[in-house]
C-alpha cells in the first residue's frame, strides 16, 4: 500500500485518491466509491477483496460494466488480496497483476528493506534526533524482520504456523521508531518491543509458542546491545550492527553479506539444514 501512495502522489493523483478495507458490511460503499471515481476519474483502493468472499460477485458485474467511452480518462480501479479461489478469474483475466514477494535470502531481505519507502528517502534516514541511535535500531528491525521471514523456510522448526509477514509491518514499525525517539528522552524499550513485536508484527500470530518466539527474537535486536560498536547478531559473530554511516554506507554493507547463511543467525540447530532442504518443495500455506 505505501509503494501506491507513493506512486499516486508521483502522479498527481495523491487527492483524489479513495481506499476502503473490505468486509462485512463495506460493499454498498466501495460500490458508490467506484461510481464516483468512474464519473470524476479518480483513483478507488478495495483492499484485502479475500475478506469479501459474498460481494466479489457484484464487484465481477460492477467491473464487467466498464466502458472505455463512459469512463473518465483517469479513473483506476486498485485491488489488493491475498490468493484466493473466491476471486472472479474475469477481473484478473482483464486486469494488470502484480505480485510483491519477499526477496529470498538473508542478504537480499535486508537489501530490500534498505531500497524500500521510508527507509531509501533521504529526508527520513537523516529525521531523527538521535541519528547513532535510530540508525543501529533500524538496522537491527531490518534483520529481525528477514530473520522471521526467512525461518518459514525450516517449515515447523520455523514456525509452527507460516505467516505472511510483509513490507507494511516493517513499514509502521520503522516510522514508530523514529517517532517514539524523536518524542522521548530515553529509548522506550517496553513502549517499541510492544508495539513491533505485540502488535505490528504480533498481530499476525495465532499460536502461542510462535508468539513467544517472535518477541525473544526482537529481544535481540531490539536491546541497548544493539548500539555498542561491532555487536554481534548471530552467536558465531559473523554477523554484526555496521558503524554509523550514510544511507549508501549502509546500503553497501548489506550487499556484501555473505549469500549462503546457516541456520545459527535463526536461532536454529545447524542439523536444521537438513529439514530445509527437505521442506523446499512443499508448498506451504500461508495465515
Amino acid at each position: 500500500m505505501a509503494a501506491l501512495l507513493k506512486f499516486s502522489e508521483s502522479k498527481g493523483q495523491m487527492e483524489k485518491l479513495a481506499a476502503i478495507s473490505l468486509g462485512q458490511g463495506q460493499g454498498v460503499i466501495a460500490k458508490a466509491m467506484i461510481e464516483k471515481a468512474y464519473k470524476e476519474g479518480s483513483w478507488v483502493v478495495l483492499q484485502n477483496c479475500h475478506l469479501a468472499v459474498s460481494w466479489m460477485t457484484a464487484l465481477e458485474k460492477i467491473c464487467s460494466d466498464f466502458s472505455r467511452s463512459s469512463a473518465h480518462e483517469d479513473f483506476r480501479l486498485w485491488l489488493t488480496s491475498y490468493p484466493s479461489p473466491k476471486f472472479p478469474v474475469s477481473i484478473l483475466q482483464n486486469g494488470v497483476k502484480m505480485t510483491n514477494e519477499p526477496p529470498k535470502g538473508l542478504a537480499a531481505n535486508l537489501a530490500g528493506s534498505y531500497s524500500r519507502d521510508p527507509i531509501s528517502d533521504p529526508d527520513f534516514f537523516d529525521s531523527c534526533r538521535w541519528p547513532k541511535t535510530f540508525k543501529s535500531l533500524l538496522y537491527g528491525l531490518c534483520f529481525f524482520h528477514a530473520v522471521i521471514q526467512e525461518r518459514r523456510n525450516f517449515g515447523p522448526l520455523g514456525w509452527n504456523i507460516p505467516y505472511e509477514y510483509n513490507e507494511s509491518d516493517m513499514d509502521i514499525s520503522v516510522r514508530q521508531l523514529v517517532k517514539f525517539l524523536n518524542q522521548e528522552e530515553t529509548v522506550p524499550w517496553k513502549a517499541l518491543r510492544y508495539m513491533t513485536g505485540q502488535c505490528n508484527y504480533g498481530g499476525r500470530v495465532t499460536d502461542a509458542w510462535d508468539r513467544r518466539c517472535l518477541t525473544t527474537l526482537l529481544d535481540k535486536f531490539y536491546c541497548e546491545g544493539v548500539l555498542e560498536a561491532e555487536y554481534a547478531l548471530s552467536e558465531s559473530g559473523q554477523y554484526m550492527v555496521p558503524e554509523e554511516g550514510d544511507y549508501d554506507s549502509y546500503a553497501e554493507f548489506v550487499t556484501g553479506l555473505p549469500r549462503l547463511v546457516r541456520p545459527e543467525v535463526f536461532g536454529l540447530h545447524d542439523n536444521a539444514d537438513i529439514t530445509k532442504k527437505e521442506k523446499v518443495p512443499t508448498a506451504w500455506p500461508l495465515v
